[in-house]
């Protein structure tokens, strides 16, 4: 060996990335970089600006109820291409995408389950079957949903997130607005709380009937509610719209909605509420355990 020669390092070079994805985003409000671990351990919220991304139903059910006590109902229910609706594809063919896609049967999950031993009727939607939109399948589910809530006499909680009602269907999806909204009249009627959980997006048919409707309007930051969006409004008045119009804060200050609550806050929130009514009404139990029949 020469005196200035050395040897080679010995450094593995990897010519090839065994895994495309590193973990790390761009968070799409901020801008700023986040980790998945950070995401999930945050309840899908961003660490740095605290935007609210969406949670899939399964989710939001697990976030919301007691572990365990989640029972799905009427998943017998399920949607059919009665018009056979064709645009760019049919909807037969949009329905089993979305199905395999989701991993839902459709765009809500029914069911009935306890929050801090409360017995909950829970409605909640999943946006990534079609946007959420809201067909026969989804009326029948909520509705059904309604009466057991009114037979069982316990709480109703519906967490909306959607486009509005599915095109696909024609009137059959704008029925259903009529139909939850007389279900829920119902409740009404017989002093049983609604608790409506709005969060990004919640518009077109699902805002114009029983999203609107809860005893209680609770909202997650940030969150766009509204029956026709932004672009849609402006092209038709000609002008822009307020800054931040149609956001959720917006229209707690117009007086759409209680109160805004961080998604992390939401469950010690409801359980609050839920306290509230059931001091408010004894023959209520919390320990009533759910599906058990009311008294007479």
């Amino acid at each position: 060996m020469g005196l200035f020669s050395r040897s080679k390092p010995k450094i593995k070079i990897q010519t090839t990335k065994t895994d495309g994805f590193s973990g790390w985003l761009k968070c799409t409000h901020c801008n700023e970089l986040i980790h998945t671990n950070e995401l999930e351990q945050n309840s899908n919220c961003c660490p740095k600006c605290d935007y609210h991304y969406r949670l899939t139903a399964t989710e939001r059910i697990k976030s919301l109820s007691d572990e365990g006590s989640f029972v799905k109902m009427f998943e017998e229910v399920m949607p059919v291409d009665a018009l056979r609706f064709v645009d760019t594809e049919s909807y037969a063919d949009r329905l089993k995408s979305a199905q395999e896609k989701s991993g839902s049967t459709d765009a809500v999950i029914v069911g009935k389950c306890t929050i801090n031993s409360h017995p909950i009727a829970l409605g909640v939607f999943d946006f990534n079957f079609m946007g959420g939109s809201m067909g026969s399948v989804v009326g029948e589910r909520l509705t059904r949903l309604i009466e057991y809530a009114l037979e069982e006499n316990v709480p109703l909680i519906i967490v909306s997130t959607s486009g509005g009602a599915r095109m696909q269907e024609s009137i059959l999806s704008l029925m259903q607005m009529a139909k939850t909204s007389a279900a829920l009249a119902r409740l009404h009627d017989a002093g049983i709380p609604y608790f409506s959980i709005l969060t990004n997006p919640t518009t077109g048919g699902v805002t114009a009937s029983f999203a609107s409707l809860g005893d209680i309007m609770i909202a997650e930051p940030n969150a766009l509610i509204c029956f026709a969006g932004p672009r849609v409004i402006e092209q038709t008045i000609g002008h822009q719209l307020p800054p931040g119009a149609q956001k959720s804060e917006f229209l707690l200050e117009h007086g759409m909605i209680d109160c805004i609550v961080n998604r992390r806050n939401l469950k010690t929130k409801v359980s609050e509420l839920l306290d509230f009514f059931t001091i408010s009404h004894p023959s209520r139990s919390a320990n009533k355990p759910v599906g058990a029949k009311k008294s007479s």
